[in-house]
């Protein structure tokens, strides 16, 4: 499915109503176009939540801020294209930061796993998802504050999924701060949050895509591939071969801006192959 129709499917199931994409000023390599930062704001209301500031620029901090108070400000996780800005949009609005990790917290307690986060016309769910760092978090979108839902009825609008899901291509585990071991666990627990579905994908990077399980689906199918190639790897290489000289065997079509990256996702795989459970 092609962008344009992905946000098509999206804007029709709800979520575009509540979250409004900023995209900040830094793309690259590791950052694609740039970096959703995402304003959460029910019709009518006054104030926004804004998840992931992102980079210190005035310019992009001044759009975010500039659609109503903020109440507060979310984290999906610690890398710096997602809290750089955190410091500077604090002084600016004088909103809380909450994070999973407290370093990243100001004026406010650390996210619990399983929270319920009500504010701005909206309701949010807690999700600890680790993999991709140790901290990250996703958001599960619910709805309008005291919206009526059938009984039994939980599944979200939307999932704001940082980093662990992106809007085209897969993310890295950057070991050894993330794990592929919580990071596959993160996904089926994701995988069954959009079942049934469909359940929006509001990624930290890319184009918002229309299927949560779908694309858990597809990431897992992804790092079973993966897995099997370094399996193969190491039968070819031997079992002591290097990061580097698995990297270059399984990764062999790399761009050398992404190497380090590559790199980070191969101590992970191989981590998680060379490790007890």
């Amino acid at each position: 499915m092609d962008d344009a129709a992905a946000q098509e499917r999206v804007d029709a199931a709800g979520p575009s109503r509540l979250a409004r994409a900023v995209l900040a000023p830094n793309a690259g390599p590791m950052t694609l176009d740039g970096t959703n930062s995402y304003v959460l704001q029910a019709p009518g209301a006054r104030s926004t939540i804004v998840v992931d500031p992102g980079p210190a620029d005035a310019g992009h901090l001044e759009l975010l801020a500039g659609a109503g108070e903020v109440e507060l400000v979310l984290i999906t996780h610690h890398h710096a294209d997602h809290t750089e800005g955190i410091d500077a949009f604090a002084r600016l609005t004088g909103a809380p930061v909450r994070a999973i990790d407290p370093v990243f917290c100001r004026g406010a307690a650390p996210l619990a796993d399983g929270e319920r986060i009500v504010g701005a016309g909206v309701e949010l769910e807690v999700l600890a998802t680790p993999g991709h760092t140790a901290d990250s978090a996703c958001f599960a979108l619910l709805g309008e504050t005291g919206e009526p839902r059938e009984d039994g009825d939980r599944s979200p609008l939307a999932v704001l999924t940082g980093d662990t899901i992106l809007g085209r291509g897969t993310t890295i585990i950057a070991d050894p701060d993330g794990a592929l071991g919580p990071y596959l666990d993160s996904l089926e627990r994701l995988r069954a949050l959009g079942t049934p579905g469909p359940v929006a994908v509001l990624p930290g990077h890319g184009p918002a895509l229309s299927d949560l399980a779908a694309i858990c689906d597809a990431y897992l199918a992804h790092r079973a591939e993966r897995l099997d190639q370094v399996r193969a790897a190491l039968a070819r290489l031997g079992a002591d071969a290097t990061v580097g000289e698995v990297t270059d065997l399984v990764y062999a079509d790399t761009d050398a801006s992404v190497r380090g990256a590559a790199e980070a996702s191969m101590r992970a795989q191989l981590r998680y192959l060379r490790e007890p459970a």
